[in-house]
């Protein structure tokens, strides 16, 4: 059992990690280069855990537990003694590699040396090491403390020892896992790029503003968030860089293109809260200021088009990822549900729907547009014609 946790890193995923590891148990070192980073690091993690006593979650003798489980070091050779760490550092591959390197040769050789990120190949760095067999990633959702699911992406490298003391370790922590193959974006952030890339096509052919697009998947879907509040939420800039990320490891495939209105408001510093700006206004303490030309009172037809497109989009990206042997039917449901807060798994919505109408509406978009974006997953076909569901 893994006792020992080295986290590299300590921004708000890294911390997050690190307070996951220690409530379950484990002695965590957090690595980072930068002193003040530490040191903020720390105060905020105190602070988040003296919220939890003021609120009755924990008592004051586990926010000393927790807080006692956790050190705070500047140097990867602190790490030494790890069993398991964890990077959570910038989204570049090259700064990954070189970290991974210098970290290989403190390690113990039967270390796991695991990678949060979001979507780079798993593969690739593992490359980096003299041992790949012992790398994996081992990606957690913002914010870690809270979030259900852990995604865990084995490389073509990663041996099977690696991958179940991985697995067995984040259940120990409490954590939903879903294994994911190792190809862009995972599962998540793979088959969600249809719920803000569709709205934004949506947007653009002038069908609706926004907040009306906004309104429709939370009135008729039953999500928390609409794709615009959800992207200015996330950050315009972070959230264009994944699709444009996505985009380019999927070799161009228009599925996955990105939109111009994004890329523009990203680039004049419309990012959302974090601006004061983006697809919305924000006030002062980050609630939306509702624009008096937006027309979330637009007929119910038109909502429950967009909606419809919308989740037809996203189920068929769903079922593609499942055709080519991403993650099981389970996993990737459990993925979208735990991991972004989906109202229903996307599988299961289309059980609920019936395949020969998810069809029916990928063929209706693919006939009025004539775009490759809109081909539908061979899988639904198959399915189809075999009258199956994907749960029984």
């Amino acid at each position: 059992m893994i006792k020992k946790v080295g986290i590299i890193g300590s921004g708000t995923m890294g911390s997050g990690i690190a307070q996951v590891a220690a409530t379950a148990g484990c002695t965590v070192k957090i690595y980072d280069t930068s002193a003040e980073a530490l040191e903020n690091a720390k105060a905020a993690l105190e602070k988040i855990l003296l919220r939890l006593v003021e609120k009755a979650r924990i008592d004051a003798s586990e926010k000393t537990r927790i807080l006692g489980n956790i050190r705070y070091v500047n140097s990867l050779k602190d790490l030494s003694d790890s069993e398991l760490t964890i990077e959570a550092i910038v989204e570049n591959l090259d700064i990954k590699k070189k970290v991974f390197q210098e970290l290989e040769s403190y390690v113990a050789e039967d270390c796991i040396i695991a990678s949060n990120t979001s979507s780079l190949s798993i593969a690739s760095i593992a490359a980096s090491l003299r041992q790949p067999e012992r790398c994996v990633g081992i990606h957690f959702f913002n914010p870690a403390p809270l979030m259900q699911l852990v995604e865990v992406i084995p490389a073509i490298q990663t041996s099977e020892k690696t991958l179940n003391t991985s697995v067995t370790t984040i259940k120990n922590w409490k954590k939903i896992v879903a294994i994911a193959k190792d190809t862009p974006g995972f599962i998540v952030n793979r088959v969600a790029r249809p719920f803000y890339g569709e709205a934004l096509r949506i947007y653009e052919e002038g069908i609706a503003d926004f907040a009306t697009i906004d309104h429709a998947m939370k009135n008729s879907g039953g999500f928390r968030m609409g794709p615009f509040e959800l992207m200015d939420f996330i950050g315009n800039d972070v959230n264009y860089t994944v699709t444009e990320t996505v985009f380019e490891a999927f070799y161009y495939d228009p599925r996955y293109k990105p939109a111009f209105t994004q890329k523009r408001f990203a680039e004049a510093g419309y990012l959302g809260r974090k601006s004061g700006k983006g697809y919305y206004n924000y006030s002062k303490d980050g609630a939306i200021v509702i624009q008096s030309e937006t027309k979330e009172s637009q007929n119910n037809e038109i909502q429950q088009q967009i909606f419809n497109r919308i989740l037809v989009m996203l189920i068929n990206e769903a079922a593609d990822a499942l055709f080519l042997n991403v993650a099981s039917a389970e996993d990737i449901d459990n993925a979208m549900t735990k991991g972004v807060n989906y109202p229903k798994g996307l599988l299961a919505w289309a059980d609920e729907k019936g395949i020969d109408w998810c069809v029916q509406q990928m063929d209706k978009l693919y006939n009025e547009y004539h775009e490759d974006r809109y081909r539908c997953s061979p899988l639904l076909r198959k399915m189809t014609r075999e009258n199956k569901k994907f749960f029984n």
